[in-house]
């Protein structure tokens, strides 16, 4: 195996204004109507409805669970979303939740969102939401390491908390805001990967900017060169900044143009959008039924 430093030396050199030729290309796509309706089921099924804040309660964790798994009642057929995303001390409240719906529990670990605690500290924390019923697991790169150059402390670290994920799946948040260039994106990606992770990340929701066209297509590209050279298939999920059906879109069409139709899935996509899912929704009907509905008859958290 190549050491941590050759695999971040070895990520070739981003072209910024080809990446954002071939985004703006991509994103030019037109999508027919039953192509659309087919992408939108699809996106609701990729959906990560999230929770996040220091105000976050039993009940306000309860009721997300519940619009999880009754997001579209009125409309029987359309699939369920694909995870609630938590704190650690939130899991067993969202387990409990969400038993029985098929609808995965993930919670953020590993000192979310700077990381800056000790090694031994976020073992603890992914060990214990593993435990709790954390189906995955969602750390936080040490992007201060990684910017410092110490590349075999990060790799070290991502691998050590992936093996105390035990059962559960592991995303590498990138928090690509903070890692400044394309090229730093691209090179912590190929370290992530190499390290052990189920999933690459965009961001923790909490820096901006966070899930871009251009960082995206640079994550799906280091997935692509990945899966050539070692045959695994790595998982994509941007975070933050998606709010719109078109949206959500244009980056499945990124995805099935440079990945192909084996990523089209939420074991190997998801979106990390929680005001995503009424606009979907909106979307769905209005293909249905020919007309918009309010944003009232949706709930809001």
């Amino acid at each position: 195996m190549n050491s941590p430093a050759a695999i971040v030396e070895g990520a070739p050199p981003i072209d910024e204004i080809g990446v954002n030729e071939r985004v703006a290309r991509l994103f030019k796509r037109s999508v027919k109507k039953e192509a659309k309706v087919k992408a939108l089921t699809m996106t609701l099924n990729m959906l990560d409805l999230t929770t996040l804040a220091g105000k976050d309660t039993p009940g306000k964790v309860k009721q997300l669970c519940y619009k999880a798994a009754h997001l579209h009642d009125v409309f029987p057929g359309l699939p369920t979303v694909a995870a609630v995303c938590v704190y650690p001390s939130m899991v067993s409240t969202a387990r409990q939740a969400l038993e029985g719906t098929g609808i995965k529990v993930a919670s953020v670990a590993t000192a979310f969102p700077g990381g800056m605690t000790a090694l031994k500290l976020k073992l603890a924390e992914v060990k214990g939401v593993v435990e709790d019923g954390a189906d995955e697991v969602d750390m936080v790169l040490s992007r201060g390491r990684f910017l410092q150059g110490d590349y075999a402390y990060v790799y070290d670290e991502i691998a050590a908390v992936k093996s105390a994920c035990g059962p559960a799946h592991l995303k590498v948040i990138l928090e690509t805001g903070e890692l400044v260039t394309l090229d730093n994106v691209r090179r912590a990606g190929d370290l992530a990967m190499a390290a052990g992770a189920d999933f690459i990340k965009t961001s923790t929701g909490k820096v901006s900017p966070a899930a871009t066209p251009p960082v995206v297509l640079v994550m799906l590209e280091a997935i692509r060169d990945f899966y050539f050279r070692t045959g695994k298939k790595v998982g994509m999920k941007p975070a933050g900044g998606i709010k719109t059906a078109k949206q959500a879109i244009q980056y499945l069409v990124m995805v099935r143009e440079t990945l192909g139709q084996a990523w089209l899935t939420p074991d190997r996509f998801r979106f990390g959008a929680s005001s995503l899912a009424n606009d979907v929704l909106m979307q769905i009907v209005k293909q249905a039924t020919g007309v918009y509905q309010s944003g009232d008859y949706f709930s809001i958290d």
